[in-house]
């Protein structure tokens, strides 16, 4: 349904005058909504980035409030509306926004937020007297199902807004939301269910997930993006995505700007690059850092200062880059290849935050590959495509965790519980043995399990009702509720020393202010006296002691930067195949810079360009090893889960792998043996998706992995405990433990399920990588060369990379090595 379908509706006075007073009128898609909501409809509202979205969410809430508490008899206390945000830094900026034009109407509503940083008083004070809107996040409402007397809790609830609902929909947590909004419909009948989205490529598949008789409300309008690409000055490197070479031409752009969002896609990037924006700061700009493990105080001081508009830039990850709205900004930088276009348009729409103006954004590519990346985002939005993916199958960790919470809550009983399930998008296949194979776990862990009696976590009651087996089995579960698995941190805290040591003897330490959470793995891999980046500053660490790393402020050149595993986006199917696309179509290399243009045109001449529906393999051999180099665009997760395949087939070739490094674009694996004489149809025949998948896995270090987090989520290993937290390493020994006895006794295990599951569609890109070996089934087009060719540079350049070492020796390596392979490829 688009604005010009609407029939007419009018709010009631005060808002008429409230928006009449500020010289504006609501949008139709906002009154459309309202009236929506007001007639107890759900629906999905998709508006661009500055409509008035969020409005448009809490109207028919604020109206029909507004009305009671006008007319009602009772001052009794009762919740709503639910707003839920996929991010705290969100729920906030919401709050501070909507109480606005509640105070300016004199409409009387209490509006709170709770997220993890709200206070354990402040969280008892809103059980006991809810406000008219509470603001909070998923893993909050799964603490609420998970409480005593939450129905009751939840029993007037009106209304339920999910904001941004196409970043959470198609991830763990957006099961464990859809589950949960499952709950509130059975709870509470009457309430509507609301969303809002900006990008989505398949509303009505959204809109099925938000509730199973959610219309969709477009709004018409809005001004295309101006979006440019920073060719730099510089010479383009041909790998790495430090983007420092272009710092400068990056600083002048903040220059000229008012307020200036820097996006980077890993925190690590955004710790170097505010770094590297820093020592560049010769005019002492007001220039901020923000990403997720950040301690909440400095997150919330940059974000309090951004309101306040007296920041110029904020290097940020994606904790800044949904539904934000910071007036002053009316520049987006992205540095490096933003992976996919919605994420693009997202990130776009923080600057010049409203509808009727376009937003500006330049793309920074930091590599000669990212140009291409670029170039295919620039054109998706031009073209007004995005990508996306539809409603996952549920996982069935996620479905434990939440079958655990209702049994901590209020109890459940069976058929009602399953009947609420399959209300849930991702679940709605769900059959009944399933069902209870996922019960039967979560009662007492399984066949191989059952003696054990640790693994026993609810009981049936004699009237049916299912419930937490004890108090503690409760409070472990709510100490563990989400479906996001960290790597283990440690809090970085500044060390405070102690009075005078004693001759021979070490000064006394204690731990004091916290600057954030660093990963653990990183952090041990240093010793006492390295330097790393962390929090905007050089830091020196002194040592561990126990969750804590203390360490003093210091001045090094050369400080090593912090290796994340999480915040890595693979690079979408949708974008990988303009990429593809524009790589074999010479008419449009006219576009771009000229040493790019020159690297194709070398390629062509020295190997070749296939058409973009085959793949070109290229086999040479350099120094003592020989090399075979692909390029199937398909991205790093589909590229490393196609390596490990290729080694263990090239062994039974007689190839003699030795090693495999995958990039976004290529894959290149080395060996003592000629791979110029491989077949190439069987090397790459789709069949090994098959017994060659399964056999690896079965050996493969990452299905523990896997399984470890499974066994997080659906809480049989719990991480944090009453009284005490496991350290990283007993949890990794208890999931390998378990692991090794269910693979023995019980390899069909509802928890391995899960594991092998979220394999395939996580962390293995098992189905992008098995639809690529359909497409160049038969089109492999293979070129056996003397020497390296030109696109295979990049991938070589990734072959022996340190993570941790400084970026200016890390670059020296880069630059060295890149010489001499540029020189054989080029030359």
């Amino acid at each position: 349904m688009a604005d010009s379908d609407l029939t007419p509706f009018h709010l009631p006075e005060p808002f008429e005058a409230w928006f009449a007073g500020r010289g504006w009128r609501a949008r139709p898609h906002q009154l459309a909504l309202a009236e929506a909501s007001l007639k107890g409809e759900s629906a999905l509202l998709i508006a661009p980035t500055g409509g008035g979205k969020t409005l448009a969410g809490f109207l028919g809430s604020l109206v029909e409030l507004h009305e009671r508490k006008r007319t009602a008899n009772s001052e009794r206390p009762a919740l709503h509306t639910l707003y839920i945000s996929p991010l705290k830094a969100l729920a906030t900026d919401v709050q501070r926004n909507l109480m606005g034009p509640v105070e300016e109407m004199g409409l009387g509503i209490r509006i709170e937020s709770r997220t993890g940083d709200t206070p354990s008083h402040v969280r008892q004070r809103q059980r006991r007297t809810p406000p008219d809107i509470l603001l909070t996040t998923p893993e909050q409402l799964a603490l609420f199902i998970a409480s005593d007397h939450a129905k009751e809790f939840f029993a007037d609830l009106k209304c339920v807004i999910v904001d941004e609902a196409h970043a959470i929909a198609a991830s763990k947590r957006g099961d464990l939301l859809s589950l949960g909004l499952a709950t509130l419909a059975s709870w509470a009948p009457a309430c509507r269910f609301i969303g809002l989205s900006a990008t989505v490529r398949e509303p009505e598949t959204l809109a099925r997930w938000l509730a199973p008789d959610a219309k969709v409300l477009r709004a018409e309008g809005g001004v295309s993006a101006d979006v440019d690409i920073l060719i730099s000055r510089e010479r383009i490197p041909w790998s790495g995505h430090s983007g420092r070479f272009v710092v400068p031409e990056v600083y002048e752009a903040i220059k000229r700007a008012t307020m200036t969002l820097v996006f980077v896609n890993t925190r690590s990037q955004a710790e170097l690059m505010f770094q590297e924006l820093w020592h560049a700061n010769e005019d002492g700009l007001p220039i901020a850092l923000h990403h997720g493990s950040l301690a909440r105080e400095q997150r919330t001081k940059v974000e309090a200062a951004m309101a306040a508009g007296v920041l110029k830039a904020v290097v940020c990850t994606s904790t800044l880059d949904l539904g934000i709205d910071w007036g002053e900004v009316d520049l987006v930088i992205q540095m490096g290849a933003p992976k996919g276009a919605a994420r693009l348009i997202q990130r776009i729409g923080r600057a010049n935050h409203r509808m009727d103006e376009a937003s500006r954004a330049v793309l920074v590519p930091t590599n000669r590959f990212e140009v291409l990346e670029c170039r295919a985002a620039e054109a998706a939005v031009e073209a007004g495509e995005i990508d996306g993916e539809g409603i996952r199958d549920g996982a069935l960790d996620v479905l434990a965790q939440h079958i655990m919470g209702r049994a901590c809550g209020d109890g459940f009983r069976l058929d009602e519980l399953y009947e609420e399930i399959i209300r849930a998008a991702p679940y709605q296949s769900l059959d009944w043995e399933a069902y209870e194979r996922i019960v039967d776990f979560v009662a007492s862990g399984g066949y191989a399990l059952k003696t054990y009696d640790r693994f026993h976590r609810i009981v049936r009651r004699p009237d049916g009702l299912w419930v937490a087996r004890t108090a503690r089995d409760a409070q472990a579960h709510r100490m563990n509720v989400g479906a996001i698995v960290e790597s283990p941190m440690l809090a970085v805290r500044l060390a405070q020393f102690v009075g005078k040591p004693k001759p021979g003897e070490k000064r006394s330490v204690r731990a004091g202010l916290k600057l954030g959470e660093m990963e653990e793995y990183f952090l041990s891999m240093l010793t006492p006296g390295d330097t790393f980046l962390f929090a905007g500053e050089v830091l020196r660490l002194v040592g561990i002691e126990g969750t804590d790393a203390l360490v003093v402020r210091a001045v090094a050149e050369k400080p090593a930067i912090p290796s994340y595993n999480g915040g890595k986006f693979p690079l979408t199917t949708f974008l990988a195949d303009r990429v593809r696309k524009m790589i074999h179509d010479p008419a449009q290399w006219q576009g771009l810079p000229a040493p790019v243009r020159e690297w194709f045109e070398i390629q062509k001449t020295k190997s070749a360009i296939p058409p973009p529906d085959h793949l070109l393999v290229e086999t040479f051999p350099r120094g003592d090893r020989n090399y075979l180099v692909c390029y199937p665009f398909e991205g790093r997760l589909a590229h490393q889960t196609l390596g490990m395949l290729l080694t263990r087939r090239l062994e039974r070739m007689g190839g003699k792998p030795t090693g495999f490094v995958a990039s976004e674009y290529a894959l290149a694996v080395w060996g003592m043996e000629d791979l110029a004489e491989v077949d190439m149809d069987t090397l790459f025949h789709p069949d090994m998706m098959g017994d060659d998948l399964e056999s690896w896995l079965d050996e493969s270090a990452l299905m523990k992995r896997t399984f470890g987090q499974c066994a997080q989520i659906s809480g049989l290993i719990h991480r944090n405990l009453p009284g005490k937290e496991k350290n990283s390493r007993q949890v990794s020994f208890s999931a390998d433990l378990i692991y090794d006895v269910l693979r023995s006794h019980e390899p069909d295990h509802i928890l391995l399920q899960a594991a092998r599951q979220d394999a395939a569609t996580g962390l293995l890109d098992v189905r992008r990588l098995s639809d690529a070996l359909v497409r160049i089934r038969g089109k492999i087009d293979h070129q056996a060369l003397e020497k390296i060719s030109p696109f295979a540079v990049p991938v070589m350049l990734e072959i022996g990379k340190e993570p941790v070492s400084g970026a200016s020796v890390q670059d020296a390596i880069l630059g060295e090595a890149e010489a001499d392979l540029v020189r054989d490829a080029m030359g």
